[in-house]
């Protein structure tokens, strides 16, 4: 399973930006996709998430302002997050959980794309 993101870049605070990941390869079944971001120094965190017959999962910085969904005939996951501040700027990475015949799950993460908010 390939993951490719688009979407980063560099915007003013209080805009908006849209992050999408596509899934391509061999894809059985999708069991979530979502978002996580990170700084230089810092962890890899939740932005928001979406499995399959669940309800997003959003991180509470994310809760309000961004909206994450799911294009399920495209294995693609969109990530929409308003009024952007200097603290959202980061590395932000797509995952997804996908699980085989076999059912064995493997966890995906794409290369990342950076957001840079600039006050």
């Amino acid at each position: 399973v390939q993951l490719q993101a688009s979407g980063g870049g560099s915007v003013q605070a209080g805009e908006s930006l849209r992050l999408s990941c596509a899934a391509s390869g061999i894809i059985f079944t999708i069991n979530a996709m979502g978002w996580y971001r990170q700084v230089p120094g810092g962890q890899r965190e939740l932005v928001a998430a979406e499995t399959i017959g669940g309800n997003p999962d959003y991180a509470d910085f994310a809760r309000g302002r961004a909206t994450i969904s799911r294009d399920t005939a495209k294995n693609t996951v969109h990530l929409q997050m308003d009024n952007l501040t200097p603290d959202d700027t980061a590395v932000y990475y797509c995952k997804v959980e996908h699980r085989d015949l076999l059912g064995i799950v493997t966890t995906y993460w794409g290369r990342g794309t950076l957001v840079t908010v600039s006050s």
